[in-house]
């Protein structure tokens, strides 16, 4: 009989999703990824064995109970896509995922975000931070994990993975790709929405997945209710990752413009996505670190990819030249 582990991963297509079905593999774990349109996988290099990919929607507890079966975790990396819609899809999502863990005695993982927090957690962030978020997402992502929280003292287990901004080789709905830079195009000049001085905190992707498969793999030796906090870049001053951008390209002098938010709250007045992406302001603004000493006292050490090696990996897979 097989000891091999099986997770399933809602929102495979996705960065951070793609990126720990990934890990899962390198760590051979048998992987089951979940995705209303299978086809839009992307292959991923490495000598693990290929996912096995199912259509379903996590909207759909009995999509999610399926998917679920016989697995050991349940990685929920699913959001809707350009912050349309979380009011009335979040939690039902995370819904189906607790009540499919429930049926099969899995845990859940959740990549956790800094939307939860407000000025009064700044700026550094512990797990036991208080969780007094400025906008209705971040409500939202306090109640997701609470329910988390209150499942794990039925019977659910849980892991909570935080991290900052992501980036890396798969384009999504992070800043990096939607606001820095713009894939498939040569690079004219870096829109950067941060403040001046204000230090922010990113996490590229092959890193964090990488985490999660390692603190998966330690699963037996977590609390029911596990969460770690993932440092990854610091960039101290909001320089350190548009210099390495530039760099990159082989351009140093690369023109740096700020972020035009005045434009996103007129387009906010109208639309939904640019409403919500001006509420993240906040975040840009003011120094925000992940402090990860739980995690390296658990790991041992974080996974780490020297900057300038993962932008220029994230650059040439999003074919910015």
């Amino acid at each position: 009989m097989s000891d091999t582990k099986t997770a399933l991963v809602l929102g495979a297509t996705g960065g951070i999703g793609g990126e720990t079905a990934a890990a899962l593999l390198r760590h051979r774990w048998r992987v089951v990824a979940m995705a209303r349109d299978p086809t839009r996988r992307t292959a991923k290099a490495g000598p693990a064995a290929p996912a096995t990919w199912i259509a379903g929607d996590a909207m759909n507890a009995d999509d999610v109970r399926r998917a679920a079966e016989g697995v050991q975790a349940i990685v929920h990396a699913v959001n809707p896509p350009g912050y349309r819609n979380w009011g009335r899809l979040v939690l039902p999502m995370i819904d189906n995922s607790i009540a499919a863990a429930k049926a099969t005695d899995a845990r859940i993982v959740l990549p956790g975000t800094i939307y939860n927090y407000g000025d009064d957690a700044f700026p550094v962030l512990v797990e036991d931070s208080p969780q007094h978020p400025l906008t209705e997402k971040g409500r939202i992502r306090v109640a997701l994990e609470r329910r988390l929280k209150m499942g794990s003292r039925e019977g659910v287990s849980a892991l909570i993975v935080r991290f900052g901004d992501f980036f890396g080789p798969a384009p999504g709905g992070n800043w990096f790709s939607q606001c820095l830079v713009t894939p498939g195009r040569r690079l004219g000049a870096i829109t950067y929405p941060g403040g001046r001085g204000a230090g922010h905190t990113w996490a590229y992707l092959p890193d964090a997945g990488e985490t999660i498969a390692r603190l998966l793999d330690r699963a037996d030796a977590l609390e029911p209710f596990a969460r770690f906090h993932f440092a990854g870049v610091w960039d101290a001053d909001g320089t350190a990752m548009t210099h390495a951008i530039a760099e990159a390209v082989g351009r140093p002098d690369t023109k740096i413009k700020p972020l035009p938010w005045l434009l996103l709250w007129l387009a906010g007045l109208l639309r939904e996505t640019p409403r919500e992406i001006y509420k993240m302001r906040y975040l840009w603004e003011t120094p925000i670190r992940l402090d990860n000493a739980r995690l390296v006292a658990f790991l041992g050490q974080e996974p780490h990819t020297p900057l300038r090696e993962a932008v220029g990996r994230t650059l040439a897979a999003l074919e910015v030249s």
